[in-house]
């Protein structure tokens, strides 16, 4: 059976957008930005008291009231606890937060991570995608040319915005005229998690390592995308490369799937990883290889159904876990029939952040070559070769068993809806768009029928807000459960509620959602506060004296059954993750100008959860709730929908022609910057 099977070629659609030297450069702001607060006592109290309102009932209410108060009293241990935290922002260099997150939400953990550690993202088919290799994916065991043509390009386009990053000409972000913090940007390339107990992250900015490693096969390999000075290669001697990657891994001898271990339990791994090191100096110099490359690029010899539903269980796992190395920040996936995407791990950064790359890289396929490339070849891949013994053949054996059990209890599906976006959301329901996806969430779950078969009753609702407005900013909790959001989900199928009150309902929802995450994004939140105070008790009896903690509320108030992010446009892929516990869901949406885009995952040995009824019901959702507002034509006119086609094609005009702009300024720019200086040296000297 051949390697490769040859596909037609594919033309170029526009030049690489580039970005000239920004008037602010990327990291300017970062002097500027104010530390991440430490919200008040009375904050806490007043916001999470709100926010168990519809979680408890009257008397669990006046118990859960009575142990905030004794935490609160001026001799009440929270003052201390507040007081400790106070003293240790002022030990901190950048946030007092961020030791404190980091090892808490993500280096502590033991069970596996590549289900409720790691996030995956699904691409668009590229602009050229061969039609046959989605109808029949390629069989079993191949790479394809089209294949290896895509993994080339989007290594490209990572080089060219690590090449942004690395030399400050990524604009620099902001919320109306409000800095964001950049820092994310300089944990993606080079970044890996290591096994540990706990584990550690290894950052480098900017990240001096010339090499990728690609997976195929199981097999790893180191392979140079740059030359020694940093300088680039044409796409061609790319393709080359993984070429070489893909004829040797048919070839020679396979090595032991040492990736596996990425995806078992925490201990397992920091078993094997000493083991590993210490059993050969050549398996602890492939360990500095993975860790140090800039990202992984794994070509699978496999594709599967065309349909979304499915290809996107190859992003997120595999399948398998194999042929993926987890720890990687950024392991970017292209299946035999073309379709490609990144599996992710959460600790460097937030979703926004790999979100901004992945608009970029795939916003510039085809690919193109980077200004003044020269042509010359780089060194052979080599091929990572370990040496193993019984204790890690039994440590990977375990760690498959671990995460093959994960994934198949893991179910998740999509939903994509063209029936509206936020084109409609703020014309016509003029509502925040974000509000508006978290009240379907809610009223979703509410028509999920519960155990008894009845609607489902409240439960606690995370969604993810920035706090990128601080100094190393990541992220606070947005409790999206508040009164008025469960009174709107209740009253929306009561035949007894005129729509006049429900409309009412409704805004008084909106406005309440949008305010707690406005004080979310602007330091105000409470769950990071909660976590920083419980770090600073130092033993058990202290512990005793946290009446908040100790209150089952708390517990309650922190089970999010209902985890989602959003990542809005997400008009160039789908993203998802897995349910943060047991019984609920975990919920990606992005809300596009004419769409809505969703992943939706729970665990099938849940009796509770269901993640196709629940996208049924949140289908149902989106649609029913129009029946609160006017009718599109109402407010757009008749014929809106002409107007909108032709809108459409008018805003894609503008784009392109202000990308061929943009691409325009940037290269006479480079151009000048470049032979600007000669050409005035050699203006003077005719003078003289």
């Amino acid at each position: 059976m051949p390697l490769f099977r040859l596909q037609r070629s594919f033309t170029l659609r526009q030049p690489c957008r580039l970005f000239s030297t920004p008037a602010v450069k990327t990291f300017d702001n970062q002097s500027r930005l104010p530390r991440l607060p430490v919200p008040t006592l009375e904050n806490l109290a007043e916001k999470y008291l709100a926010s168990c309102l519809s979680l408890l009932t009257p008397e669990e209410y006046a118990t859960t009231e009575a142990a905030v108060q004794q935490f609160l009293k001026p001799e009440g241990f929270g003052r201390e606890l507040q007081r400790r935290l106070q003293d240790y922002d002022k030990t901190q260099k950048n946030s007092w937060l961020e030791e404190i997150w980091l090892n808490k939400a993500y280096l502590e953990w033991r069970d596996p991570s590549l289900i409720n550690v790691n996030w995956w993202c699904q691409f668009v088919d590229h602009p050229n995608h061969p039609k046959d290799l989605l109808r029949k994916p390629p069989p079993k065991g191949v790479l394809t040319t089209f294949q290896i043509q895509r993994a080339a390009g989007l290594i490209n386009n990572m080089l060219n915005f690590k090449d942004l990053v690395d030399t400050e000409r990524l604009p620099a972000e902001y919320m109306k005229d409000t800095p964001l913090c950049m820092n994310q940007y300089k944990c993606q390339f080079g970044a890996s998690r290591l096994p540990g107990e706990p584990d550690t992250i290894s950052t480098v900015w900017p990240a001096k390592a010339r090499h990728v490693i690609v997976l195929t096969k199981d097999q790893i390999y180191k392979v140079d995308v740059l030359r020694e000075d940093g300088s680039r290669v044409p796409i061609k001697e790319l393709e080359r490369l993984l070429y070489a990657v893909g004829e040797d891994s048919l070839h020679t001898a396979p090595e032991s799937g040492i990736g596996i271990l990425t995806a078992g339990h925490r201990d397992t791994w920091f078993k094997a990883h000493a083991r590993l090191s210490s059993l050969s100096k050549r398996n602890v110099e492939n360990f500095n290889i993975i860790n140090d490359a800039l990202f992984a690029v794994c070509l699978d010899d496999h594709a599967v159904s065309k349909n979304i539903d499915v290809s996107h269980h190859q992003i997120f796992h595999n399948f398998n876990a194999r042929n993926r190395w987890f720890d990687k920040a950024m392991q970017l996936i292209v299946s035999s029939n073309g379709r490609a995407g990144v599996n992710g791990e959460h600790t460097p950064a937030d979703a926004v952040i790999p979100g901004k790359i992945f608009d970029f890289i795939l916003s510039n396929e085809p690919a193109v070559d980077p200004a003044n490339v020269e042509s010359s070849a780089l060194p052979t891949p080599k091929k990572l070769q370990w040496v193993v013994d019984d204790e890690v053949t039994k440590l990977m054996d375990d760690a498959q068993k671990t995460a093959q059990e994960l994934i198949d209890d893991t179910e998740s599906c999509l939903l994509q809806t063209d029936i509206y976006g936020s084109r409609y959301i703020k014309e016509v329901a003029k509502a925040s768009p974000d509000a508006y996806v978290q009240l379907a969430l809610q009223l979703a779950w509410r028509r999920v029928p519960g155990p008894a078969g009845q609607p489902s009753g409240p439960t606690a609702v995370y969604e993810s807000a920035s706090t990128r407005l601080f100094l190393h900013g990541r992220t606070e909790t947005g409790r999206s459960l508040t009164k008025d959001t469960w009174a709107f989900a209740q009253s929306f199928d009561n035949d007894n509620i005129l729509y006049d009150d429900k409309r009412a309902l409704f805004r008084q929802a909106i406005k309440s959602q949008s305010n707690y995450m406005k004080d979310a994004t602007f330091g105000k939140g409470i769950d990071r506060h909660m976590l920083g105070l419980r770090c600073m008790i130092q033993n058990e009896e202290e512990a005793k004296k946290a009446t908040l903690f100790t209150d089952p509320a708390y517990i309650k108030s922190m089970t999010f059954r209902l985890s989602s992010s959003n990542m809005s446009p997400g008009k160039w892929f789908y993203g998802g993750f897995g349910p943060v516990v047991s019984n609920g869901y975990g919920v990606n949406y992005a809300i596009d100008k004419d769409n809505l885009k969703f992943s939706i995952s729970s665990k099938k040995s849940c009796k509770e959860t269901n993640s196709f009824v629940f996208r049924d019901a949140l289908e149902r959702s989106l649609k029913d709730m129009m029946i609160l507002f006017p009718k599109r034509s109402e407010v757009w006119g008749l014929g809106w929908e002409k107007k909108l086609k032709q809108e459409k094609k008018e805003e894609a005009y503008v784009n392109i022609m202000k990308g061929l702009s943009d691409d325009y300024v940037a290269r006479k720019q480079k151009i000048e910057e470049k032979y600007g200086g000669k050409k005035t040296e050699q203006g003077e000297g005719e003078k003289n």
